[in-house]
């Protein structure tokens, strides 16, 4: 979250403000269609899909929930919900 100072506000609009809250840190939220799903400002749902994949192809392969932990190193509960989970 960046900090951004209150001068850049109307001053009618500033006073309105300070009417309600003075000296305190005061969080403005984004609107709903400004917020970013998980994954679109980075690759790592990419990279989690492609891991993702592998791991399920290699389980197809025949390596066993065990190898495929130590290989990735994820939890067998989370090996198993991307093998046997719905793609």
């Amino acid at each position: 979250m960046r900090h951004t100072n209150a001068d850049i506000l109307p001053v009618e609009l500033l006073f309105e403000i300070q009417k309600y809250v003075q000296g305190e840190l005061l969080y403005i939220p984004k609107l709903k269609n400004n917020y970013r799903k998980w994954g679109d400002a980075t690759k790592s749902k990419v990279v989690t899909s492609d891991r993702n994949n592998e791991i399920r192809a290699a389980f197809n392969g025949g390596y066993t929930i065990d190898e495929l932990c130590r290989q990735y190193s994820l939890s067998p509960d989370s090996i198993k919900k991307i093998v046997y989970g719905k793609k």
